[in-house]
């Protein structure tokens, strides 16, 4: 087998947690190795694409509930819905009290429960709400938002694929980016995201640097609580696991960043 190159890997992160037009040349345990600790990388990218879009309504005169229902969806729209779906798949799964086989079974099926449907609900009214706010302080704050958000969701995704962390089903995406990250790996990519958000609040200051870093580090703590109580519910993690792990981490940072 051909030696893994970084471009492997950040065309498996952009070709599989992206709607972007990437072709994942390789799908094997390396390429996914590097591809899950580029996944901050698309992260960013679909922060920056989101931030744009809420800066271009603002600067055509928008208000800030506009820019941010245009900020929450181009996520949404750069991942065709796939961490949205995953999101009430497990919503579905955990709210349907059934043995594991049975939950994975739902979380299977094409339809949307009312859990799901629920759970949907509230984290897009929140996702919202917060951008509407942090707009409304200024386009900066909004912009800070749509991107530590972004890049937190797909750093949970990088611990989530850390080595110990077992796949509940033999195949999919959970399958085969489960257990693929060291775990000293997956501890230097996050130092280095928080340093980062730290770095982009700085235009606020020092408010804006703790808040940013305290976003992502938080984002994670409650990414962290729904992995481990899945692991537990379902045996292990799945592609529709990965999706509500990254909209929670999502979610979870734009409501720091709210505070203070």
């Amino acid at each position: 087998m051909p030696r893994t190159s970084p471009a492997d890997g950040i065309r498996f992160a952009f070709g599989t947690l992206t709607a972007l037009p990437v072709r994942v040349t390789r799908w094997d345990r390396e390429a996914a190795r590097g591809g899950m600790q580029c996944a901050p990388l698309a992260g960013l990218v679909v922060g920056l694409c989101a931030a744009g879009a809420g800066g271009v309504l603002t600067a055509l005169g928008a208000g800030p509930l506009l820019a941010a229902t245009a900020t929450a969806a181009t996520p949404a729209a750069l991942t065709r819905g796939l961490h949205l779906d995953g999101l009430a798949d497990t919503a579905d799964g955990l709210g349907s009290a059934k043995p594991a086989e049975d939950a994975l079974r739902i979380m299977k099926q094409s339809d949307i429960g009312p859990f799901g449907v629920i759970t949907l609900l509230f984290v897009l009214l929140a996702q919202v709400a917060v951008l509407f706010q942090l707009y409304e302080r200024s386009w900066t704050e909004g912009a800070l938002g749509a991107v530590v958000s972004a890049t937190a969701a797909r750093l949970a995704l990088t611990l989530a694929a850390r080595a110990g962390v077992p796949p509940a089903r033999p195949e999919g995406l959970g399958a085969a980016v489960a257990g693929v990250v060291p775990r000293g790996r997956a501890l230097l990519v996050t130092v280095l995201v928080v340093c980062g958000a730290a770095a982009a609040g700085a235009p606020l200051g020092a408010s804006g640097v703790v808040r940013a870093a305290a976003a992502v580090v938080l984002a994670l703590g409650a990414a962290e609580v729904l992995l481990r109580h899945c692991v537990r519910r379902f045996g292990g993690v799945t592609g529709d696991v990965f999706g509500g792990l990254a909209e929670t981490a999502a979610t979870a940072a734009l409501v720091v960043l709210a505070l203070g």
